[in-house]
Formats: structure tokens, sequence, C-alpha cells
């Protein structure tokens, strides 16, 4: 098993065996010469039936402007619509950009027929793990079906809830889970469910950021951004849903698996650090939690808090000034955990 120092962990190398730590490392240090304190982002009754029920789920719910899914409904607090599906692939590339365009740390062999991406979102992750794994069935699962019709012959969608019971014929060589962190109440749950719908020698892997957003420094206390943090925070643990990131990799070793490795890596929030490849994944971050700070509140902030659309609007002004700072030294710690079934 290997640790990886938050602060101080860069990518893998380009070339280099996805399964080692990534290598040299580099201080999250502050870009002095900047002299402005802002960025910029960046047929028959049954066929009638069924149609129905596919509109349905596409058309969603609309609430507060944006629309979310239908099947489970409120069980998902961000929205599926346009701009999100937007965001969600602007966000995939920062991931590639993050790990020197390797689509997993783990080592998936490449024999693997069978890959289940959770919480698919636009299915871009899947389409690209099937072009790559052109041997592999590809699967990717969500609430809502927002994924794109073109996709290879050997991918597909499903809406679904991975908390149910999984019904799946066969077993799974490789299980990729991206950004599902406050997705779950029963984590140990899901990580049992992976376990026992894969095949020995499969692997799972987690990829997750850390939230609230984290800080070095004292340059976060007192700010609208540190507030929202911890007003979301509170939200989703009032409805039970649980932060676990940081946990993932005991999680994952107490559901049976071994050979249980955990990276840490870091999104700057801006364009604040002096090293140039931090500068530019700030940069890619920004515009990334700029294009989400609303579908990350709104529903939960009015669901939960009971605050009205303008009092969430209102407060998001001074985030989004906050998001912008490079005087704040904000970032946001990414995880990548993965593990393998005996």
């Amino acid at each position: 098993m290997a640790d990886a120092d938050a602060h101080r962990q860069s990518p893998p190398a380009a070339g280099s065996p996805a399964h080692h730590t990534p290598a040299p490392a580099f201080e999250l240090e502050v870009d002095d010469q900047s002299s402005t304190s802002d960025d910029s982002a960046l047929g028959d009754d049954l066929a009638e039936s069924t149609a129905s029920l596919t509109s349905s789920l596409y058309d969603g719910v609309s609430e507060n402007g944006r629309k979310y899914h239908k099947y489970k409904e409120g069980k998902y607090v961000l929205p599926s619509d346009d701009a999100e599906s937007d965001r969600l692939d602007l966000q995939h590339h920062l991931f590639l950009m993050t790990t020197d365009f390797k689509l997993s740390l783990a080592p998936v062999s490449p024999d693997a027929r069978y890959a289940l991406d959770v919480g698919t979102g636009t299915g871009i992750w899947a389409v690209d793990f099937a072009q790559e794994h052109p041997n592999c069935q590809v699967i990717g699962v969500d609430l809502s079906p927002s994924q794109t019709d073109f996709v290879p012959v050997n991918c597909q969608f499903e809406v679904d809830d991975v908390e149910e019971p999984w019904t799946w014929s066969h077993k799974f060589d490789y299980i990729h889970c991206r950004m599902m962190n406050a997705s779950f109440k029963d984590w140990r749950k899901f990580f049992r469910q992976c376990f026992d719908n894969m095949t020995p020698g499969g692997w799972l892997e987690m990829q997750d950021t850390d939230f609230p957003v984290h800080c070095d420094d004292h340059t976060l206390e007192g700010t609208a951004l540190q507030k929202w943090g911890e007003l979301l925070a509170s939200a989703l643990n009032s409805i039970g849903l649980d932060l676990p990131t940081s946990k993932y990799k005991q999680i994952m070793l107490d559901a049976g698996f071994v050979d249980v490795t955990e990276v840490k890596l870091v999104w700057p929030q801006n364009t604040w650090p002096a090293d140039s490849r931090l500068k530019e994944l700030g940069r890619w971050n920004m515009a990334n939690s700029l294009d989400g700070l609303q579908g990350y509140s709104m529903a939960l902030m009015t669901r939960v808090l009971g605050m009205s659309t303008a009092e969430v609007e209102l407060l998001l002004m001074d985030v989004r000034k906050d998001m912008k700072n490079k005087k704040i030294h904000a970032y946001w710690p990414i995880y990548f955990v993965y593990g393998r079934k005996p």
C-alpha cells in the first residue's frame, strides 16, 4: 500500500506504469508576481407506454430554473441539464490533465471483459474507456439519462440506482466511480456490493474530491467561500449524506480489497500557485467550480436549509468573488483510491 502527500504529490509521469505512485514533488507555493487578485473563468400500447416513460425521464424535474433527474426524484442533489452536462465534460478534461491523460491509475488488465462506470454522468469517461479497451464491454449507470447517443459498440448506458440490489448477469473486472462524494447514505454497503460483483483480481477505483475546500494558511478564514462550504457540508450531514473521500482507503480495506493504494493530488481553486502546472490546473478548476457553483448549492440550500432563491444567489455572488480571488489560497484535494479483489 502506498500513500502520497496531499501537498507534494504530482500526477503519474507520461508513459509510466499506471500502478506506480505519481512521482516528482513540488510545493503549493503562492505566485507573488501577480498584480491582480482576480481571474476570469475559462406503435402499440406497450410502445406508447415505454415512449411516455422515456420522455418523462428525459424531461426531468424543473426547480429554480434547473432540471433534475426524474428517476428516484430528489435523491441526487446536482442538476442534470445541459449546463451541468457541459460542466461535467469540462471536469473530465480536468481529470485527464491531472493524471497525464490516464483514464485510471489502477492497473486494469488489458484482458478485462466487463467494466462498470458508476455515476456515469454524460458518459464521456465510459466512451473513452470503451474506445481504449475495444474487447471490454463497458456499462455506464446513472439516475439520469443524460448520456450521448454516439457510443462505441462495446459501450451502453442504463438508468438505475446502484444502492439497490445489483442485477447484472455478470461480474466486473473493473469498477470506476468518480465524483460521487455525498451520493450514498451507506458507503460500506456500496463497497461490499462492488466487492461481491467483481471477478477475482478485478479492481475498484474511486476518484473524488474532498470537501469543503482546504487551505494551508489563514487566507480562507472568514470568507464567503468558507461559509459556503460549511453550509453545504451541514446540509448534507443533516440528510444523512456523508463526505467520506478521505475514508475511502479504510472502507475499501474493510470490504476485503487488497493492494489498496491512495494517491492524493490537488486542484488549486484558481491560478494562485507559483508552479506553472498547478497554475494551469487552477485555471481549469476555477472554470469548473464557477460553472458548477449554482448547481452545487441551490437544491441543498433551498430544500434543506430553507433559504430562498434570492438568498442563495446573494451568497453566491460573494462566493464567486472569493473563488476568483488569488489572495485566498484555497484548493480541492483530489483522491485516487484503488484496490484489488483477491
